[in-house]
C-alpha cells in the first residue's frame, strides 16, 4: 500500500519528536511535551485535508466505527445495513454496539446499491452504514435520497478511502459522520490508527467523550474532568498520531503518482476484448489506491489469479478471502463470540446461515483486484503489465461466451 510504500525522514521526525519528550500519552503533561501534540496535528491535517469542521483521532479504523455508531446513537436493537463485502470490522463495530446488522447486496461498484439497501430498509432501521470498499465512492446520490426517503441517517465507513472524492467532496463528509483507517494496509498507515470527520459540533462532542472514557476535556485537571458519558478507551498514542502526520502530508503525491498509474493500467488494459472494469460513480475521484478487473466468469478469475501467481504476481481474489467477505464469515452465520451479546437474545433479521446474495456473488466471484504503487517507475510498471497482459490474454482466448 502506499503508505508503507513511503516511509522516510518525515516519519522519523515526528517519531522522535514524541520520544524526546517522553510524553507517549495523547493529553496533560503541557510542559514536558514541549509543545507537540501529536494527535491534535494528526486531527488538523485530516480536517484542513477533508474540509471537515471536526476531526477526532482514535486508536484505530474499527474504533473509528464504533465511535461514531455510538455518537449517533446507533444502541440496544436498532437495524443497521451493511455490505457482505467490506473488513468484518464493520459488522463487528454494529454487533458491539447492541445494534443488528441488516446485509444489502453489493453490484458492480463493489459497494452497496440504493436498490439493494430499499429492500431491506424497515421501521427498525436507525443507519445505513456505508463502506466505500477500495478506495472508490459508492452511488451517493441514489444511497442519500434512500436515506432522506425514509429518514435514516447516512454514516460513512470510509476507512479505505482517504483522499476519495465524490463530485469534488470527500467521502466521509456526505454522511452525518465519516471515518478513516491508519492501519498498515490503508493509503496512509501509523501501524494503527483511525479518524471519526464531522461538520456537527454535538456528534464531535459526544465522540470525543465517548473514545476516552466520557471526559469532556474541559479544564487543565484532567482527574476532575467532568464525565457527561460513559465512554471507552478508543484514544491513540502520540507514536501512533506522529507517524500519522507525516503520512497525511504526503497524500496528494500518493494520490497524484497512482491516479497517473491508474491512467496508464487502464489505458493497456482496456485493449484486451472481454475484460471488464469495476464501475465507477465518479472516476475522477477514485483514490486509486487499487485497480479492478472484472472476468466474464469464475472459472476465468480463477485461472488469472492462477497465471498471475506463476509469474510473480500476487493480486487480491476476495471472494475467497477469509475476512472481507461473506462466503467465509461462519463466525458471523453462528455468531461465535466469547460472551453473550444482544444478537443472541434478540436474534439477527436475517438468517446468515441459510441467506444467499447472488448479485454479490456475481460480482465477487468474478473480481480480481492490485494494489496500484505509487513507487513504481515506469519501466517497472510496464513489466508487471506485460506479465498481466499475456496472463489475462491468454485466459480470455479460451472463455467461452
Amino acid at each position: 500500500m502506499p503508505g508503507t510504500e513511503l516511509f522516510g525522514e518525515e516519519e522519523r521526525k515526528e517519531i522522535m519528536d514524541v520520544l524526546d519528550t517522553g510524553v507517549l500519552f495523547r493529553f496533560n503533561h503541557d510542559a514536558a511535551r514541549k509543545g507537540h501534540w501529536k494527535a491534535r496535528d494528526l486531527e488538523q491535517e485530516v480536517a484542513r485535508f477533508t474540509g471537515a469542521k471536526h476531526a477526532l483521532a482514535v486508536s484505530s479504523g474499527s474504533t473509528a466505527v464504533s465511535t461514531m455508531l455510538a455518537a449517533c446513537g446507533v444502541g440496544y436493537g436498532d437495524e443497521v445495513i451493511v455490505p457482505p463485502f467490506t473488513y468484518i470490522a464493520t459488522v463487528e463495530a454494529v454487533l458491539l454496539a447492541g445494534a443488528l446488522p441488516v446485509f444489502a447486496e453489493i453490484d458492480d461498484t463493489l459497494c452497496m446499491s440504493a436498490e439493494a439497501i430499499r429492500k431491506v430498509i424497515s421501521p427498525k432501521t436507525k443507519a445505513v452504514l456505508l463502506v466505500h470498499m477500495c478506495g472508490a465512492a459508492a452511488d451517493l446520490a441514489g444511497i442519500l435520497a434512500v436515506c432522506e426517503e425514509h429518514d435514516v441517517q447516512l454514516i460513512e465507513d470510509s476507512a479505505q478511502a482517504l483522499g476519495a472524492t465524490y463530485k469534488g467532496k470527500p467521502l466521509g463528509r456526505w454522511g452525518r459522520m465519516g471515518s478513516y483507517s491508519y492501519d498498515f494496509f490503508k493509503i496512509t498507515t501509523a501501524g494503527e490508527g483511525g479518524v471519526v470527520i464531522t461538520d456537527d459540533q454535538q456528534l464531535w462532542d459526544t465522540a470525543q467523550q465517548f473514545a476516552d472514557h466520557g471526559h469532556d476535556h474541559i479544564g487543565d485537571n484532567r482527574g476532575m474532568e467532568q464525565h457527561p458519558i460513559l465512554g471507552t478507551n478508543f484514544r491513540i498514542s502520540e507514536l501512533h498520531a506522529a507517524v500519522g502526520v507525516a503520512q497525511t502530508r504526503k497524500l496528494p503525491h500518493m494520490l497524484e503518482r497512482q491516479r497517473a498509474h491508474k491512467a496508464v493500467i487502464q489505458e493497456r488494459l482496456s485493449q484486451i476484448e472481454g475484460l471488464a472494469f469495476r464501475r465507477q460513480c465518479d472516476d475522477a475521484g477514485d483514490s486509486a489506491t487499487f485497480f479492478h478487473l472484472l472476468l466474464p466468469n469464475e472459472a476465468a478469475a480463477r485461472a488469472v489469479v492462477k497465471g498471475l501467481g506463476e509469474q510473480g504476481i500476487g493480486v487480491a481474489y476476495w471472494y475467497d478471502n477469509m475476512f472481507h467477505y461473506i462466503k467465509q464469515w461462519d463466525h458471523l452465520k453462528q455468531l461465535s463470540a466469547p460472551y453473550r451479546m444482544v444478537a443472541h437474545e434478540l436474534g439477527l433479521p436475517q438468517d446468515l446461515r441459510t441467506m444467499t446474495f447472488p448479485q454479490s456473488d456475481a460480482v465477487m466471484s468474478r473480481l480480481i483486484s492490485f494494489n496500484i504503487r505509487v513507487t513504481w517507475t515506469e519501466a517497472e510498471l510496464d513489466a508487471f503489465l506485460t506479465k498481466m497482459e499475456g496472463v489475462v490474454r491468454k485466459v480470455m482466448e479460451g472463455v467461452t461466451v
